[in-house]
């Protein structure tokens, strides 16, 4: 898992804001939608929060705006090193590492009242071992009746039709027109594919084009619930988009 995994963020650091039509409103919206779930829940700021999948920081900075204590990890050195760029020009505090998430145990100090992994960060987890261990390392930094919240696309739906192609999209933005896209190639069993992320810029008289590839596993509701209950957290809850203004759904859990 982590071999390709860093490769594909690693790649995908400088241009992740690209896949938004305008990623700084995407930072400020999806932190207004997560603050108002982790209120529901019981959990406002100052709460600690260690984001152990921050990426560029798009969830890490909205909540550090809103007076969260963020600290904020990820796999990739490129992506970590991104979100503390961001960071300074958003004027917000957090604090990074680089941290797998199946090792947070190992890799990063101290307790907290949230853990989150969301952007359908928990699929890159192939295995049945690697999806424990990660749910191990993540309730182990719970703090007593903390709280776990992820987010993954939604397959129990999308095992039914596996589609082979996400529709394009025409961006014109301030850093210029791009046109957006993804091939999937699901593997002959069905449990994982492999995502090709094709961004196209206008070049001189043509386009140029960069694809960054990453493989997901297409994992069912239960699973994650499962894998969960048995790092030992309990009252799992799954909120819609409908509910939360976040575009995937989120798993909820506690530590007891």
């Amino acid at each position: 898992m982590a071999e390709s995994v860093l490769e594909f963020y690693q790649g995908l650091a400088e241009e992740y804001h690209l896949l938004f039509a305008n990623w700084a409103q995407t930072v400020e919206r999806q932190g207004a939608a997560l603050d108002a779930l982790l209120r529901r829940c019981g959990a406002p700021p100052p709460r600690r929060v260690l984001d152990c999948a921050c990426g560029i920081g798009t969830q890490a900075l909205g909540l550090a705006g809103r007076g969260y204590a963020v600290h904020a990890t990820d796999l990739s050195p490129a992506a970590v090193a991104r979100a503390e760029r961001e960071a300074r020009t958003l004027g917000v505090t957090l604090t990074t590492g680089v941290a797998d998430m199946r090792t947070l145990d190992t890799q990063v100090s101290g307790m907290f009242q949230v853990v989150l992994a969301f952007d359908n960060a928990v699929p890159h987890l192939l295995t049945d071992e690697d999806l424990d261990a990660a749910a191990h390392a993540m309730a182990s930094k719970l703090a007593p009746g903390g709280l776990l919240a992820l987010s993954v696309r939604d397959y129990d739906a999308l095992m039914a039709d596996q589609p082979r192609f996400t529709s394009e999209r025409v961006l014109d933005a301030p850093e210029g027109r791009r046109i957006l896209f993804q091939v999937w190639d699901w593997a002959a069993d069905g449990r994982t594919y492999t995502v090709h992320q094709f961004i196209l810029r206008p070049e001189g008289k043509g386009w140029q084009a960069t694809e960054h590839t990453g493989v997901y596993r297409a994992l069912q509701r239960v699973e994650v619930e499962r894998a969960l209950t048995r790092a030992g957290l309990v009252d799992t809850r799954w909120y819609s988009p409908e509910e939360t203004g976040f575009y995937q759904p989120i798993l909820t859990a506690r530590r007891p």
